[in-house]
């Protein structure tokens, strides 16, 4: 079954029931760390808070099979 966020729900289909929320995944988060969660929409892996407490959203290259991290103002505002 695909996952999707509240955010990407918010942006694309309002109607649609979302999985989980991005800002309060990143909200637990110790600094430094990370948690898989897939966005189907968005497309990423994983979450992350950098040792600044910036939210950062992991995305697979396909290509080198490493994760490849944009910050999440980045991904929601295009």
């Amino acid at each position: 079954m695909a996952d999707f966020s509240k955010q990407w729900c918010e942006l694309n289909d309002p109607e649609m029931p979302w999985d989980f929320d991005i800002l309060e995944v990143a909200e637990r988060l110790e600094l430094d760390h990370f948690e898989y969660y897939i966005c189907e929409g968005f497309g990423f892996i994983a979450i992350a808070k950098d040792e600044e407490g910036e939210i950062e959203l992991g995305f697979r290259n396909y290509i080198t099979d490493l994760i490849e991290w944009k910050t999440y103002n980045e991904v929601i505002n295009g």
